[in-house]
């Protein structure tokens, strides 16, 4: 199949979360199914030029229909680690991609409505016509309205759209000014209830809805996350368009890149280890020490890497590390704050346990230092609010970090508690989960874990060596995403 992805990240070369890292790595595995891969992508000035090979002019003066006139674009060609990546760079006054940021600015919905109308007219004019398109979050929603009510008439009837949905919290709002500008102009019919109006205010148009009723396909990031978002309050206003679509909608669980995370050949740290070996862990605990200063004792450590958050449960990683200490543990955090107040809180708690050996709050984010935190940590803690899907936990399961995590979207369904599971038998369990989100919750998670660590270190190797068994790579979403495009195909 030729299949082009259409987003606003894709990593290396432009990342801002998760999204990145998810485009990149299902693109590379559909290449290594036999399909032909390509993305557009907006050609940002703040970009990492350096990760991308042969750049190069692959089409001059696309000229760009907006509003009553036209915005000229170049289109620059090259490769970002195996990945055919078309980069679109408007020439106009707007400056929609040279803003220093990929998000935040106040015209986001005309920045990114603009790339969609960019790109289906690139794929129009320089004549690929690709049996899949697969467009990712909010700022990608307007390309199948875009192709139904547009550009199927224009020689593009036969392309299908895959839609994938990884934040229900940014939902692309936007008035009327989106419809004269990308020419679909016809206000009465797209402030519509079943179209793009907006569930709760009839003034303004919602790109990501306009995704899910105009797509072939929508899918979220976790089976359990899709539960959510139709039944529960993660769905942010969006639960009723869902239920209306359920016949198209679905939840497929993110990979993550095995050439990256894995201990047997992880370059970022100084000892490898394996399923069979766990020697090199135990050393690399002991490399994290010396790194942060923390004192060498017979005591398990305990993580927490990610962005400082509401969305995360700060209030519950706050709790951890004092829990962790009082319990004779150590604790070490790693993560950048989104918000002011979230920020000066960490801030205050770094000052604060400065001088505790026990304890290491790192405030910004390195990726050296989050593999050796994987490697060195005993147990990492995740009590997210809401999680489409996770990488964190799963990612700690490989390098056999034992998980704790809140019962919620994707960690549902990576993570099996050891002494509850309903449906894993004992030797598929993992880690460690509890639902509520109060501090006893938490406590009650955590216990059991440092219980098991400090009175039976045999069975805590055992649930380290079976969360190391689990097979989260790109491989199964790989297949199910395939299934999926020969299901919309015809």
């Amino acid at each position: 199949m030729y299949i082009v992805q259409i987003a606003s990240e894709c990593a290396p070369v432009i990342k801002a979360g998760g999204l990145g890292d998810v485009v990149y790595g299902l693109s590379r595995e559909l290449g290594m199914r036999g399909h032909c891969v390509e993305l557009i992508l907006p050609m940002y000035d703040c970009m990492r030029y350096d990760h991308i090979w042969g750049l190069h002019d692959a089409y001059q003066g696309l000229s760009v229909p907006w509003y009553g006139g036209a915005i000229h674009c170049d289109v620059f060609c090259g490769w970002v680690h195996g990945q055919l990546c078309f980069f679109i760079q408007p020439k106009s006054g707007d400056n929609y991609f040279h803003r220093g940021h990929y998000y935040g600015a106040l015209d986001d919905h005309m920045r990114f409505a603009f790339f969609s109308k960019a790109a289906l007219e690139f794929l129009l004019r320089a004549n690929k016509r690709p049996d899949i398109l697969h467009c990712h979050d909010w700022q990608t929603g307007l390309v199948p309205v875009l192709l139904y009510e547009m550009y199927q008439y224009h020689g593009m009837g036969n392309q299908r759209v895959v839609y994938t949905i990884h934040n229900f919290k940014h939902q692309g709002i936007a008035g009327s000014d989106v419809l004269w500008a990308t020419g679909l102009n016809r206000e009465p019919h797209y402030f519509h209830y079943d179209r793009l109006m907006d569930n709760f205010n009839p003034f303004a148009l919602n790109l990501m809805k306009g995704g899910i009723v105009y797509a072939n396909y929508v899918n979220t990031v976790s089976p359990h996350h899709a539960w959510e978002a139709r039944f529960e309050n993660v769905g942010y206003g969006l639960g009723h368009t869902l239920e209306i679509h359920h016949h198209k909608f679905g939840g497929i669980l993110n990979g993550i890149d095995y050439n990256v995370w894995n201990p047997e050949q992880d370059d970022y740290i100084p000892h490898a280890y394996s399923i069979d070996d766990l020697s090199g862990k135990a050393l690399n605990k002991k490399a994290l020490r010396e790194h942060l200063l923390l004192r060498e004792a017979d005591k398990p450590i305990l993580a927490f890497i990610g962005r400082l958050d509401d969305q995360k449960g700060m209030h519950l990683v706050h709790h951890a590390i004092y829990h962790a200490l009082n319990q004779n543990a150590q604790f070490v955090l790693l993560g950048s704050a989104t918000e002011p107040g979230i920020n000066a809180w960490f801030w205050h708690e770094k000052h604060f346990l400065n001088s505790n050996p026990d304890c290491h709050l790192e405030l910004g984010f390195n990726e050296e230092l989050a593999h050796l935190i994987y490697a060195g940590a005993d147990m990492i803690v995740v009590p997210s609010n809401y999680e489409p899907c996770g990488l964190t936990q799963v990612i700690g399961l490989q390098y056999g970090t034992v998980p704790i995590v809140r019962g919620v979207g994707g960690l549902v369904n990576t993570v099996f508690d050891r002494d509850y599971d309903p449906e894993k038998p004992p030797e598929k369990r993992n880690g460690y989960v509890f639902y509520q989100t109060d501090q006893h919750a938490l406590e009650s998670a955590i216990n059991r874990a440092l219980g098991l660590w400090y009175d039976y270190p045999q069975a805590f190797e055992q649930l380290v060596k079976q969360g190391m068994a689990y097979d989260y790579s790109w491989n199964l979403p790989g297949q199910q995403y395939q299934e999926i495009y020969e299901r919309v195909r015809y």
